[in-house]
């Protein structure tokens, strides 16, 4: 008998999360359900409160689902938030080195992968800054590069550029899908931003309103690199936020 190889990096079946009880009782998700492949840059959009973040969170194991699974086959996985959350007590180098140094990883070796994170994220040099010498966009470089001193085969987004200038996000764009094909790392990518979705995604989940379940999943299908503004990405944005328009007003009404 030829042996099954399963090829999904991350495999959620069924997840559904509540929370409270009684009347105070809130379902943020509701049976949700869809593979990721290795590698692959899967993006979650949605409505404010549809559960985006709650799904995120339970991926990372920062939560547990009410019901369902989350299996990522032993994969370590990363988390980046939208605020770079770097300790301002320390330079952009001990923020990168505190998951290795956790880890139990020695001096020596931290101070190697340092200098090769920062090189990653193009922040070569600055790693005596302290995160108050450092602009928005190159604190989330830092956080970029602490996430991946994780050692992380899966990363999880959670609107990492969305407190950011328009010309600083698309940017950071070129820079995230560079080191994603550089990495290989698989990518859940969560925003409401429908063009971001559009630009980086390779498979797009849309969420219906709380409770959050599956809507229906875009293939993106348009070729690499992108534009944010380019017709074809603007075309599928298009679709997708008549999709999301639709499930906003079912919910409303």
């Amino acid at each position: 008998m030829t042996a099954v190889i399963d090829t999904r990096a991350v495999r959620i079946a069924g997840v559904s999360r509540t929370f409270g009880s009684g009347p105070h009782r809130v379902q943020a998700l509701d049976d949700v359900s869809f593979d990721a492949r290795p590698g692959e840059f899967v993006c979650l959009l949605g409505a404010s409160g549809c559960g985006k973040s709650t799904l995120l969170g339970i991926l990372a194991g920062i939560d547990r689902p009410s019901s369902g699974m989350v299996d990522v086959g032993g994969r370590r996985v990363g988390m980046m938030f939208q605020d770079s959350a770097l300790l301002p007590w320390l330079t952009a180098g001990g923020n990168i080195a505190l998951p290795m140094k956790i880890r139990g990883v020695p001096r020596a070796d931290r101070r190697v992968r340092v200098d090769e994170l920062l090189t990653m994220v193009r922040l070569a040099g600055l790693a005596d800054k302290r995160p108050h010498e450092l602009s928005g966009g190159m604190r989330q470089r830092v956080s970029l590069a602490r996430t991946f001193a994780q050692e992380a085969d899966i990363l999880c987004m959670d609107e990492p550029f969305g407190a950011l200038d328009a010309m600083t996000r698309d940017l950071l764009h070129d820079e995230l899908e560079r080191i994603w094909r550089e990495t290989g790392v698989t990518v859940l990518f969560v925003t409401h931003d429908v063009r971001e979705a559009v630009r980086l995604g390779d498979r797009i989940v849309l969420l219906s309103s709380r409770p959050g379940r599956v809507a229906e999943i875009f293939d993106v299908g348009i070729d690499r690199p992108r534009r944010i503004d380019a017709p074809d990405v603007a075309a599928l944005a298009a679709t997708i936020t008549a999709r999301l328009r639709a499930e906003v007003s079912r919910h409303g009404h």
